[in-house]
């Protein structure tokens, strides 16, 4: 188990990827983001996009999926907030996400002392390296019984 003390700023990580089916954006979009241009490919052409996309909902829900599958073995305890999400491009049928995660802050609770606060940087990055998506997360990490470094 990975704890508040076994983590430091600057620490990155790189994900596995994920590739999206056309299948996946259209159920989602149905489900929880009903606009033609996650659920009809017909009419997606007539947007903005010039096609279908995913969600920018389901889109940091791959990450979310992406960064619990990276960090099983860390001692997270609950997430406090999500800062500075970004949508810097599409994600469309057949493209892969993979997530980069930088460790960019870390503090000791002063409310309890056996917990720390840690503020991570997420980029989404597709099969060709553009950034998909960015935001920083914040999450309460336990720490050791002993509070040794």
């Amino acid at each position: 188990m990975q704890f508040y003390e076994d983590v430091s700023v600057g620490d990155t990580q790189h994900s596995d990827g994920y590739r999206i089916s056309k299948a996946e954006i259209v159920e989602f979009g149905e489900k929880y983001d009903p606009q033609p241009f996650h659920t009809d490919e017909n009419a997606a052409q007539d947007t903005v996009f010039g096609g279908l996309v995913a969600s920018g909902w389901q889109t940091a829900a791959i990450c979310m999926r992406l960064h619990v599958q990276n960090s099983e073995d860390t001692a997270t305890q609950a997430g406090l907030g999500i800062d500075d999400l970004r949508w810097h491009r599409p994600l469309r049928p057949g493209d892969e996400l993979r997530l980069r995660t930088e460790i960019l802050d870390k503090r000791a609770s002063e409310s309890d002392p056996s917990r720390g606060i840690v503020t991570t940087g997420h980029e989404g990055l597709n099969q060709d390296d553009d950034t998909v998506i960015s935001y920083e997360a914040t999450a309460l990490v336990q720490r050791r019984a002993d509070g040794s470094e």
